[in-house]
């Protein structure tokens, strides 16, 4: 049995997409869901097989609830869009699928076959996924909000928020005022997602907003020691000290 969740915030979207699906007997839908927040927060309960993801959405859109799941807790996913040039030029490049609205019946069931193929193949379902969001950077852009999940509860920051980014193995720790939030990729990914000529790494273990930097004095064998407007000090390691420099100038 394939269990599938369906996220669209158009009710009349989600019916047809629940009827096309109650024509195949192996498919069940055990959940439908208006807005990001929900999707993440159902996906990340009911880890289901597939999941019909619209791509705009409020609260979070379809991409960003991709990318607050953990890679090995991704499921099948076809994204389901009324028209994103830039989300159709990712998907051709990664032959990742997509149904465009209004869903034609042919073509839904192309997507299931192609799904039912995935889900044969977990390992290279993550590998395109994870090739699709790097493409989706790519052309669209970085990141304006990160996604940070706690349970159930989905918090949106908005990237010109964040003070700097504490590394925690596999997570990241971002700090935003007095408060902080933990989220499920390593600072390496992060990195890329964030515009250098705002954000810099300047030890394996933090980047920071340069904008939150008071003050930057010289330390042993070309280091730096940073302090933030909050009062946060930080060294800068030699090999990141260089472009600190160039983008401190």
């Amino acid at each position: 049995m394939i269990r599938v969740v369906i996220a669209d915030d158009e009710p009349l979207a989600r019916e047809r997409l629940r009827t096309l699906a109650a024509g195949h007997p192996d498919v069940t839908v055990v959940a439908e869901c208006g807005d990001g927040r929900e999707t993440l927060a159902t996906v990340a309960k009911l880890a289901p097989d597939l999941v019909f993801l619209d791509i705009q959405m409020p609260e979070l859109d379809g991409f960003g609830v991709l990318e607050a799941l953990a890679p090995p807790h991704r499921p099948v996913v076809v994204f389901v869009t009324a028209y994103d040039q830039y989300a159709i030029q990712a998907f051709e490049v990664n032959a990742a699928d997509y149904l465009l609205k209004p869903v034609n019946a042919g073509r839904f069931e192309e997507s299931l076959a192609r799904a039912r193929t995935r889900l044969l193949h977990p390992d290279a379902n993550r590998l395109a996924l994870d090739q699709l969001l790097s493409e989706l950077r790519r052309v669209r852009g970085f990141s304006a909000r990160l996604a940070a999940r706690l349970g159930s509860t989905v918090s949106m920051v908005p990237v010109e928020d964040i003070d700097w980014i504490e590394a925690r193995g596999n997570y990241a720790r971002l700090h935003v005022g007095r408060s902080t939030h933990l989220i499920r990729e390593p600072l390496r990914n992060l990195e890329g997602r964030l515009d250098p000529d705002r954000f810099a790494r300047v030890h394996r273990g933090a980047i920071v907003n340069l904008d939150r930097i008071a003050t930057v004095e010289p330390y042993f064998h070309g280091e730096y020691v940073l302090t933030l407007r909050d009062g946060t000090r930080l060294t800068s390691s030699r090999t990141q000290s260089g472009r600190l420099r160039a983008l401190l100038r």
